[in-house]
């Protein structure tokens, strides 16, 4: 199958289809419109011009940024549109984002072994990755 990876932050309506499509949270218009507002960096997975996944870079622009959004919707899976997306934010972060710079990420399930081909590592034991839900 073709992919095509196009830089861009995804549509309120993308984002929130991706999401629930892929098996993440689902998020209101109200926050992914906020959310969507605070974007550094964006890419879109496209199969045939319908979007199938995506992935994005949030942060400050200078001292820490995150990495968010990652997914791709299920029928794609495995078929490295996932490796696409993530090294096409490094690339973005290697390029743009102070050489001191703090990336961090949530690595879900299995996906961690996918970000460690990125040069994440677990923080564990000397710092714990922490999250509240509201």
């Amino acid at each position: 199958m073709t992919y095509l990876l196009r830089v861009e932050t995804p549509s309120v309506e993308v984002y929130q289809h991706l999401r629930v499509t892929a098996g993440l949270s689902a998020k209101s218009a109200g926050a992914a419109t906020a959310g969507l507002d605070g974007t550094w960096h964006a890419v879109v997975a496209y199969h045939a011009d319908e979007p199938i996944g995506m992935g994005r870079v949030i942060g400050d622009g200078g001292t820490a940024f995150q990495i968010v959004d990652m997914c791709v919707v299920p029928e794609h899976q495995g078929r490295g549109v996932g490796k696409m997306i993530m090294a096409a934010l490094m690339e973005q972060l290697l390029e743009r984002a102070p050489g001191t710079a703090y990336i961090s990420l949530i690595a879900d399930g299995r996906a961690r072994h996918l970000y460690a081909q990125y040069g994440f590592a677990e923080t564990a034991p000397e710092s714990v990755g922490m999250a509240r839900q509201l």
